[in-house]
């Protein structure tokens, strides 16, 4: 595939994507108590390795807001950081052994509506989490996307805190970011300069009006501490005191091997579920080879800890933002990763005048398009099997977190297939004859152990002297255990309760031919059909 083939828009949408997860990277290592340079070191790497070693079109990947808990316990446990980076080499190993082992297929069975619910409940999230930033109330913008934050406060309150907090320049920074975004969208004109992104228009006027406020003086001015804070290397020497390199003496240390294989675990479902998703959102429909996936990550977490990067994964917000940006290919994702580097070395001084009003505007948007009403309509349309599993994940991924609320989707949709299934077994009817009722039970096409307790119900209320007969003419696959029942009931209560059985269709290899069946038996056809003609001459009469 020729990267450069759509450069024009992956490099638009490269920008749109540097200009979000540069805040992400920063705050998502302040979240998981690490040096704020290993957040832009993973996004880094993340851009460049794993965008050009993934077959993922439109996914990028980086610090993780999903993996702040599990990083902030490892440090603490560890130590030092520079064994905690150990521990992220280690996690990189055993994500490679997983793509060799080819784990990535299990990402095939995650259903349509749990993942999406998981986009829509990680976009109610971004609205939630950035709306106090909309609006100048910025304490708790370190990555923390849990409903319940390490500062005490949960989702909820911290939106009540925007009463006590808020900050005019920032709300009209905010205003003005969204109707130029939304113009920009709507706007025919403006549509056709793809070239320049939204988002760009939207930071370049957030700065721009910050700046007057400065200039002029005014009291609703918005302060350093409500815009993006990016560490400033001044020479060689300060750009290398900030990379660290882990600790490979702590190698045997079993709390490494632990936390290693555990963020290795959780970093590689969080990527096979964004993988899953990003090739949902994806136009043009294609399939990413997840087994390739995790080995890129793989040595993208080896590469990041060599250098002093937090453990990566891919990234719904940033994928859904690139995809939003119209991303054609994975040249967007290097050209992001290309973009921090650059930035953090060349204009942190001016990256750092960016108001995060600006940036939270624009992750509104996308929160939007991702939990967008209609979206919710469609899966309510489509009856309570499609519609539970997918609003209780959502519910859950705002609640708990990402594997929590993925987790409970999967578990419900498992016992409605199950559910399903029970009632799928088989079909029941009963014709009425002359000389008296013939019961037809006609198997499904699979017959599992789990509709045993269904058909077990049914053959115990069937009456004394009754006529059954039991097909399995469409049937290819019947367990063992149900064959037993059906055996048990012909050859031990039909006889003691003067009950006729026939069976029909049942293969060889099930052991129940109508072959080995009794006279008593056989002689149903023949009832069925003479009953029958009784039947339709008396319907003449």
């Amino acid at each position: 595939m020729n990267l450069f083939a759509n450069l024009k828009s992956d490099f638009a949408s490269g920008l749109v994507v540097f200009l979000v997860a540069l805040p992400l990277c920063l705050g998502i290592a302040m979240a998981s108590g690490a040096p704020l340079f290993s957040g832009i070191i993973a996004g880094i790497i993340g851009g460049v390795v794993v965008g050009y070693l993934s077959q993922s079109h439109i996914s990028v990947s980086g610090p993780a807001a999903g993996l702040t808990a599990i990083v902030l316990t490892a440090i603490s446990d560890l130590g030092t950081f520079e064994i905690f980076l150990s521990a992220v080499f280690v996690a990189g190993i055993f994500q490679l052994i997983l793509g060799f082992i080819k784990a990535g297929s299990i990402s095939n069975y995650f259903p349509t509506n749990v993942i999406e619910g998981m986009l829509a409940g990680i976009g109610i999230i971004i609205i939630l989490k950035q709306l106090p930033h909309a609006f100048g109330y910025d304490a708790n913008f370190e990555g923390d996307e849990a409903f319940f934050q390490v500062d005490g406060n949960n989702t909820f309150s911290s939106l009540l805190n925007i009463l006590n907090h808020f900050q005019l320049g920032a709300i009209i920074v905010s205003l003005v970011s969204l109707i130029v975004l939304i113009c920009w969208e709507r706007v025919p004109f403006l549509k056709k300069i793809k070239l320049i992104p939204g988002a760009l228009i939207a930071v370049i006027c957030g700065v721009i009006i910050n700046e007057i406020f400065i200039q002029t003086g005014s009291a609703i001015v918005i302060t350093k501490s409500h815009l993006v804070s990016l560490p400033v290397p001044t020479s060689f020497d300060d750009l290398k005191g900030i990379i660290v390199t882990p600790d490979f003496t702590a190698i045997t240390n079993p709390d490494v091997w632990t936390n290693g294989i555990t963020i290795a675990i959780v970093a590689s479902i969080e990527t096979l579920l964004c993988i899953e998703a990003a090739d949902r959102l994806d136009p043009q429909k294609r399939y990413t080879n997840t087994n390739v996936e995790l080995k890129a990550q793989g040595i993208g977490n080896i590469v990041s800890s060599l250098i002093g990067g937090l453990p990566m994964t891919s990234v719904v917000v940033r994928t859904s933002a690139n995809n939003n940006a119209g991303a054609k290919s994975k040249m967007s994702t290097i050209i992001h990763g290309v973009m921090l580097l650059i930035s953090v070395l060349v204009i942190p001084v001016i990256l750092n005048k960016i108001p995060l009003a600006t940036l939270a505007t624009i992750l509104i948007l996308v929160g939007y398009r991702l939990a967008k009403p209609a979206t919710i309509k469609h899966f309510w349309q489509k009856g309570k099997y499609q519609f539970v599993p997918f609003i209780a994940t959502m519910v859950a991924v705002v609640a708990t977190d990402l594997l929590k609320g993925v987790l409970l989707g999967i578990v419900i949709s498992i016992i409605f297939v199950l559910k399903g299934n029970l009632k799928r077994a088989y079909t029941f009817k009963k014709e009425e004859y002359a000389d008296g009722d013939i019961i037809h039970i006609d198997l499904a096409q699979e017959v599992s152990f789990l509709n045993k307790a269904a058909i077990k119900n049914t053959l115990k209320s069937i009456p004394e002297n009754s006529k059954v007969i039991i097909s399995a003419e469409d049937t290819v696959y019947i367990a063992h255990d149900i064959l037993d029942l059906i055996h048990e009931f012909k050859t031990i209560r039909a006889i003691d309760e003067n009950i006729i059985v026939v069976l029909k269709g049942f293969k060889k290899e099930y052991q129940l031919e109508n072959s080995d069946e009794t006279p008593n038996h056989v002689t149903i056809e023949h009832y069925y059909d003479v009953t029958k003609r009784v039947l339709v001459k008396k319907e003449q009469s």
